[in-house]
């Protein structure tokens, strides 16, 4: 049986390490060069907890309007082929005389 320090088994820190450095991996890499690893794993507990959530807040944020956007453009968008694969002539065409 091993020793715990105020209750933190073997498997349990194996647990929290992976989550800790895949904490200061995601801060560091969605950071886009703003912080060093170093400089994350000596932040103090609290703010490195606020700076993933920033972190995580701006690209959830950033995802939820680029999917509002393919929305939006996937319903206003018209294409000159219809369904049998031939070309449709846009309609200021139609209107036009050119002979």
């Amino acid at each position: 049986m091993g020793l715990t320090f105020f209750g933190l088994t073997p498997t349990l820190a194996k647990e929290y390490r992976v989550k800790f450095l895949t904490q200061i991996h995601e801060i560091c890499f969605h950071g886009q060069g703003g912080y060093s690893w170093t400089e994350v794993y000596e932040m103090p507990l609290w703010l490195r907890k606020f700076t993933f959530q920033k972190v995580k807040e701006y690209y959830n944020k950033q995802n939820k309007e680029m999917e509002k956007a393919k929305k939006g453009q996937n319903s206003n968008n018209k294409t000159l082929i219809d369904s049998d694969g031939n070309v449709k002539a846009p309609e200021f065409l139609k209107k036009t005389s050119y002979k």
